[in-house]
């Protein structure tokens, strides 16, 4: 069992989990009759994973780019229970994310923390209890230097402006607040303003897009102008020329493993950033930025141990109690202990080697994904599949070239209707497209149907 506070996992470990929670933590803890009993002997247990910056189960575009500040908008209005991307997730050992709005806007839209709750509605993802979060953006993103040449009218189109109009909407937001305080009744509500306002008086956290060392440090001057914490940079590329900095404003960083040279402004990123920001006291977490490298965030964080030499505790600290800490959740989910959500994850090996398998997967007390029920259910479709295909092939008639069934689509018109369409007769490149259908493998399917 991994704790927190542990640089070795214990061994001959039981956790007991009733109503949802943790229990208790110890040796040769009884569970009382009629309850669920899991051996896990020579396994081991962790708490869930936490992205800290993920965009799945959003319905649409994360991003509102018609304005530079849009703090209006919320993610969580969007969310959509039926991306499947949660259900690989949680095959990764992924409990918690943080869906972010995108970052096409200095102040962009209102993000949300969810559970992934595989099988629940959208009001059900959500996870109810962590402190509301927004997505604000520096660089390159807000400014439009990287959608084309199209985009130049709108402001701001540099660096400054960026910064300014941060600045010009603070000051504003503390007008509306005056006013709001002075005659609540009276005073005309602003959506937009209600959320910065919400920022200034600690009810909503700041994570912030992020690369260059300079915009950093403008921004975390800016936060202590004006009075807010901010909750996290993120990517924070070149947090490790200001780490210093950063552990003395009290800001954490959420970076990625080894991302670099992806574009001009993160020419100076390196794999050791996350473990250099972490020895200088920078609360530090890895994230995925992605619903792939989501589903094996626990090799994500190992990298820490190759690239700076983090214990596997600190490691993997940086995708569990480092994240939820960052999301302000941290007194309920991100490490196993008596009081907290029974959010925990069954491995097979090590969890940050890369021979690791996700065996089961816990959200409060409930199993979420079972690696023998995964394969059950792969069977399931598996079958389901030969089943579509045998039917296709009767309607198509044998197949082949010179085979000798019947006119396609004698029991399946649409069959027919797409033979007739292409060629009126039948011809073997136009079988082997009806067989495959209209993609393979994710791919178009390209014929000839000429007579080469």
């Amino acid at each position: 069992v991994w704790l927190a506070d542990r640089e070795q996992p214990l061994a001959d470990t039981d956790v007991l989990v009733e109503a949802g929670k943790i229990k208790a933590v110890g040796a040769n803890l009884s569970a009382g009759p009629g309850a669920e009993v899991i051996d896990a002997r020579g396994k081991h247990l962790t708490p869930g994973l936490i992205d800290a910056h993920s965009h799945i189960a959003i319905d649409g575009n994360v991003n509102e780019p018609s304005h530079t500040i849009t703090s209006e908008v919320r993610i969580g209005d969007v969310l959509n229970p039926a991306d499947v991307s949660i259900y690989r997730q949680l095959a990764g050992g992924v409990t918690t994310a943080h869906l972010l709005h995108g970052s096409a806007n200095a102040i962009g839209g209102q993000s949300q923390v969810i559970k992934l709750r595989w099988g629940s509605d959208a009001e059900g993802l959500k996870f109810a209890e962590a402190t509301p979060t927004i997505k604000f953006a520096l660089g390159e993103n807000p400014k439009q230097s990287n959608w084309g040449n199209e985009f130049t009218s709108r402001y701001p189109q540099t660096r400054m402006g960026v910064e300014q109009i941060i600045e010009d909407a603070f000051t504003q937001a503390r007008a509306y607040q005056a006013r709001l305080k002075a005659d609540p009744d009276g005073t005309r509500r602003d959506l937009r303003y209600d959320a910065l306002v919400e920022i200034l008086e600690g009810k909503r956290q700041v994570h912030t897009h992020s690369y260059r060392a300079d915009e950093i440090l403008a921004f975390a001057r800016q936060s202590q102008r004006f009075g807010f914490q901010i909750a996290a940079f993120q990517h924070v590329l070149e947090g490790y020329k200001v780490a210093r900095e950063l552990a003395e404003v009290g800001a954490g960083a959420s970076t990625f493993a080894d991302w670099w040279s992806f574009k001009l402004e993160v020419y100076d990123a390196i794999p050791y950033n996350a473990s250099m920001m972490a020895k200088r006291g920078v609360l530090t977490s890895i994230n995925s930025d992605s619903p792939d490298l989501a589903r094996r965030l626990n090799t994500e964080a190992a990298k820490a141990v190759r690239f700076g030499g983090l214990s596997e505790s600190q490691a993997l600290a940086l995708v569990t109690i480092n994240p939820a800490t960052q999301l302000k959740v941290d007194a309920l989910v991100g490490s196993i202990e008596a009081g907290k959500q029974a959010d925990l994850v069954l491995w097979t090996a090590r969890p940050l080697s890369t021979a690791a398998r996700v065996e089961q997967t816990w959200i409060e007390g409930r199993k979420y994904f079972d690696q023998t029920e995964d394969a059950a259910l792969q069977a399931k479709v598996d079958a389901a599949r030969g089943e579509l295909i045998a039917a296709a092939l009767e309607a198509a008639g044998d197949g082949g070239p010179g085979g000798s069934g019947p006119r396609p689509g004698m029991g399946r018109p649409g069959v027919a209707r797409l033979y007739d369409q292409v060629l009126g007769q039948r011809q073997w490149p136009v079988e082997l497209a009806i067989r495959r259908g209209p993609y393979h493998n994710g791919e178009p399917v390209h014929i000839c149907l000429g007579q080469h």
